[in-house]
């Protein structure tokens, strides 16, 4: 599960924006049109350019704070356009994106909380630089794939729901997570979807203020927490079918770009390893390996489709997340007999030790990763 938003303006600009994390400083290289300097305090936060021109931007971030913090780019009606979580005390990043022109609100959440302190900014100019056109065949194929992934979801998703209005307890906790890895392979782009990730992925404690919750893990906590199926879960059942089909109706209308691609992958590998390494997203069934393993192939995709235009501009980047990928994929190998299979050992089972492996597998790639949006569009020096 990504963290609930509503996105279909630039996916790219958001992207970018998105590791706004922090809010912004004046001018550590703030003399270039396309760099935004971004600072964040525990009660400021300044950003060095109210408006800049549409196309490449980087954000060069930091956290001048004490606590933690994140930071939403949102449309101007608070639709959440993307976010960076778990920004530490004096952490700095960069992120690069394609911004389109329009207004946006960068709001920063010292400690994670609340609605943030807010700058309106501004992206102008009628149109972004032109790209390599290998970049819209990435776009176009990674389109594609996810629209791949909605179909197959789908009917798998069917077979789920019809196991939970059939009161089968045992052919509905089979059915679950089969049901969730093509959702899980698209979480790269979860933000261009709009708003179903908080209707189909929400956990409890994600919920917003009067939010119904509804979706895969409030059924999964019926099936093996409560070990009983209601009658309001037979609703929720059809409910996650209307949502799902309205998601396989929405995968060709989102707004993808390459930097959304980079951008989402590192994002969603960050999630991973801070928040779903710990068992909290599949608490009741203990399936995260699935959700692992279909997190790092959605990443991948995106990786490999970036990789012809990637490689030229940072050759050594691109043999250090060649060498990352195969090595998380070799360390989830080891929890699964059958490597065609996505038969994964229950999470439960999985020690203190082996999670804090996993979890420096995981950000050993997100590091370099994270470098992947600014090798798409910059030549290297």
């Amino acid at each position: 599960m990504r963290a609930a938003r509503l996105s279909v303006v630039t996916a790219t600009a958001v992207a970018a924006l998105t590791a706004v994390a922090g809010c912004t400083e004046k001018g550590s290289s703030g003399d270039s049109d396309r760099v935004i300097d971004v600072t964040a305090t525990d009660s400021k936060c300044e950003v060095s350019k109210k408006e800049f021109p549409a196309g490449h931007v980087e954000l060069a971030i930091e956290n001048k704070g004490s606590k933690v913090t994140e930071v939403y780019v949102l449309f101007p009606d608070d639709r959440i356009v993307t976010e960076r979580e778990n920004i530490g005390p004096g952490t700095k990043q960069k992120v690069t994106a394609e911004v389109k022109a329009g207004a946006y609100t960068i709001a920063c959440k010292p400690g994670m909380k609340g609605d943030g302190i807010r700058q309106e900014v501004k992206a102008t100019g009628g149109s972004v630089a032109k790209r390599d056109p290998r970049l819209d065949s990435a776009v176009a194929a990674y389109r594609k794939y996810a629209q791949e992934q909605a179909d197959a979801t789908l009917p798998l998703a069917k077979t789920f729901a019809a196991a939970v209005k059939a009161g089968d307890l045992e052919a509905a906790k089979k059915a679950y997570a089969p049901s969730r890895i093509g959702w899980e392979r698209t979480e790269p782009v979860a933000e261009s979807f709009g708003d179903i990730d908080p209707k189909v992925d929400v956990r409890a404690d994600g919920l917003e203020g009067g939010q119904k919750w509804t979706g895969w893990h409030r059924l999964e906590k019926s099936l093996w927490q409560d070990k009983k199926i209601t009658a309001e879960d037979k609703t929720l059942a059809d409910q996650l079918i209307t949502d799902l089909t309205d998601w396989q109706k929405r995968v060709g209308k989102a707004d993808i770009s390459p930097t959304s691609m980079a951008n989402g992958a590192k994002e969603l590998l960050d999630e991973v390893a801070t928040g779903k390494v710990t068992g909290e997203e599949e608490r009741y069934s203990h399936t995260d390996l699935v959700d692992f393993k279909a997190n790092v192939e959605g990443a991948e995709k995106s990786y490999e489709l970036l990789k012809p235009v990637a490689k030229e501009n940072n050759a050594a980047l691109v043999t250090e997340l060649d060498k990352q990928f195969a090595a998380i994929d070799t360390l989830l190998d080891k929890y699964r007999a059958d490597k065609s299979s996505y038969d994964f050992t229950s999470y439960d089972k999985v020690g203190d030790a082996d999670r804090k492996q996993l979890s420096d597998g995981v950000n050993a790639l997100a590091e370099p990763l994270s470098k992947l949006a600014a090798a798409v569009v910059t030549k290297s020096a």
